[in-house]
């Protein structure tokens, strides 16, 4: 029986290109899963958007002296471009200042504050007296209280993780000018009582359903909730760019993007199925009890708002599901320092893929995927890797192989003789990747299943090399066409193990074992108008896709087309070109 998947990816800042450590930590491991599951034949729902709202918007708007809107009509596109480039199948890629994902912002809001989950109170909030204006979190920057980082946001430590208040920075400077001459000045607000969803949140947490996941993400989670220092978090700040407050005397302030932001997964869900022209079909994946299961594919900085106050936002609506995984990735570094658009250390994705393809880049970034620690970008690792492990184990297999029988077996897949015992057992080794395979992809283990189809096809140049069919076709052609045979089918089906890393190269070779249609589906973008103007978004149109996860037979006799090379070999110069040394 299909299952139901919804996999809500992490809403991108749109105030910049997105680097190589956003997509190995948040948004090449759902595209993996969702094309696995597919293939499995799962309902597949997988959402996400550009986030508007953020304050680095409103930061990089007044460096710049434009204004937020013209941030978003330059990145959002771009956005949306990298993720055609790398093949990311969104169902619906969308972003927060849409109608729709106000109403749902503003219902949520209204219906937290109905049930008393929502007050107001004053806070202390830094004001500049140099910039006379009032300082969001991200406007301030200054020493960590928690580890001494003296970088650190106003937010977020990027160093250590820690979250705090703007007003316990030490040292605090306001990224506008550089001024400290700052004061921390009371303002009303209204705040979540965290405290108050704190028993429904323990109870969560607690429900025996969490053993698949990640320990560290679990255990986080777990101690904080159980530690029940939840307080009020405010959720509206004095700022003019942002979702309107529905609640008189507020005009001057706006919902604080922490708690629009995650909204987004229910509002992109709404938006999709507006889209579809099926309106109440959003229910049958975001009611409590539906069956479905819900994943948060984010990095390791957002665990506490995606396992303690997302849910509590949920709990708190009510009639809602909670997420049954948040597949939380550590950072991936460059040289051993933190990738940061906004500080400009950076590798942008949509600039690299403008000189590489984009399946070496999926698979490098799947292979060094920081899924249980950080893990650290280096060219030479990238050449590495794409050179001795991508294609010469599994671009090499496939050129050689397809070669020699495109040019040896009258271009056919050639009729085998009877199997002997290496090849029964090749075959076998093989074909129980299916269900090794499968148990990684379906754990969120994505390095893991690319490293055992990896083994896998190791194991098929193994056999090559102890058949030597180039050489055997001289002295017993009919025992060449059976190992011949014996290796395309195992390519035949490898090429599906490796799909969801590698879509767009796999569907090469599927191509160029003469197979007709596409193994998934393919992505389209379209203008959306609402009542707050028009605005691009991406969509998954499965129509065309024919890809399946099971071990399928080789027609024998199958006209095969001419292959080329799946990758091309990466100069060493290129570590010096990409690195200026």
């Amino acid at each position: 029986m299909a299952e139901n998947i919804l996999v809500c990816v992490a809403w991108p800042y749109v105030n910049g290109l997105q680097h190589i450590g956003h997509i190995a930590g948040a948004y090449l491991p759902p595209d993996i899963f969702a094309r696995y599951h597919r293939l499995r034949g799962n309902n597949v729902l997988m959402v996400s958007g550009s986030d508007t709202h953020g304050t680095p918007i409103t930061v990089r708007a007044d460096q710049e002296k434009v204004t937020p809107t013209e941030i978003v009509e330059r990145f959002h596109p771009l956005m949306i471009q990298s993720y055609l480039k790398l093949g990311l199948t969104f169902d619906l890629f969308t972003h927060t200042d849409t109608a729709n994902h106000w109403a749902v912002t503003q219902d949520m809001f209204l219906t937290h504050l109905h049930k008393g989950y929502i007050y107001r109170d004053t806070q202390k909030q830094i004001y500049s007296l140099t910039d006379q204006r009032w300082l969001p979190d991200r406007y301030v920057e200054g020493t960590c209280p928690v580890c001494g980082y003296t970088e650190a946001r106003g937010d977020q430590c990027d160093n250590c993780g820690s979250t705090y208040d703007a007003t316990e920075l030490q040292n605090p400077r306001s990224k506008i000018s550089g001024s400290t001459d700052l004061e921390a000045r009371d303002t009303e607000h209204f705040f979540l009582d965290l405290a108050q969803l704190n028993p429904a949140l323990e109870a969560w947490i607690n429900d025996g359903r969490k053993a698949h996941w990640r320990a560290s993400v679990f255990n986080f989670s777990k101690a904080q909730i159980e530690s029940h220092e939840l307080r009020g978090r405010p959720i509206t700040r004095d700022i003019d760019w942002g979702v309107t407050i529905p609640a008189p005397g507020f005009d001057d302030k706006r919902i604080y993007v922490w708690y629009d932001a995650v909204i987004g997964y229910l509002s992109a869900t709404k938006e999709w199925a507006q889209i579809s022209g099926q309106p109440e079909a959003w229910r049958a994946w975001w009611d409590a009890d539906a069956d479905v299961r819900i994943y948060n594919f984010i990095g390791k900085d957002n665990i506490p708002f995606h396992t303690i106050i997302w849910p509590a936002m949920l709990l708190g609506y009510g009639g809602l599901g909670t997420p049954y995984d948040v597949p939380a990735n550590e950072y991936l570094t460059m040289s051993g320092s933190k990738f940061s658009k906004s500080r400009g250390r950076v590798i942008a994705i949509l600039d690299v893929l403008e000189r590489y393809d984009p399946d070496p880049w999926r698979y490098v970034l799947t292979a060094m995927a920081p899924e249980t620690n950080d893990s650290d970008f280096t060219w030479e690792e990238f050449v590495a890797k794409v050179n001795n492990e991508l294609l010469a184990n599994w671009g090499n297999l496939v050129n050689r192989m397809l070669g020699f029988a495109y040019k040896r077996f009258e271009q056919r897949v050639p009729a085998p003789a009877a199997l002997d015992a290496n090849d029964e057992a090749l075959l076998a080794t093989v074909r129980g990747g299916f269900e090794s395979v499968s148990h990684l992809y379906a754990a969120c283990k994505f390095k893991a299943a690319l490293a055992e189809t990896q083994r896998l096809s190791q194991e098929v140049n193994r056999y090559l090399n102890d058949k030597e069919p180039w050489k055997a076709i001289k002295t017993d052609a009919q025992g060449a066409a059976t190992s011949v045979y014996v290796a395309l089918q195992a390519i035949d089906w490898l090429k599906t193990l490796y799909s969801p890393v590698l879509p767009h190269t796999s569907q090469l070779v599927h191509e160029y074992l003469g197979y007709d249609g596409q193994l998934f589906g393919r992505q389209v973008t379209e203008t959306i108008t609402d009542a707050r103007g028009a605005h691009q978004v991406l969509r998954y149109d499965a129509s065309a896709a024919s890809g399946r996860w099971e071990p399928g037979s080789l027609p024998v006799g199958q006209p095969l087309r001419e292959p080329a090379p799946l990758y091309k070999k990466l100069d060493e110069s290129v570590v010096a070109s990409e690195t200026g040394m």
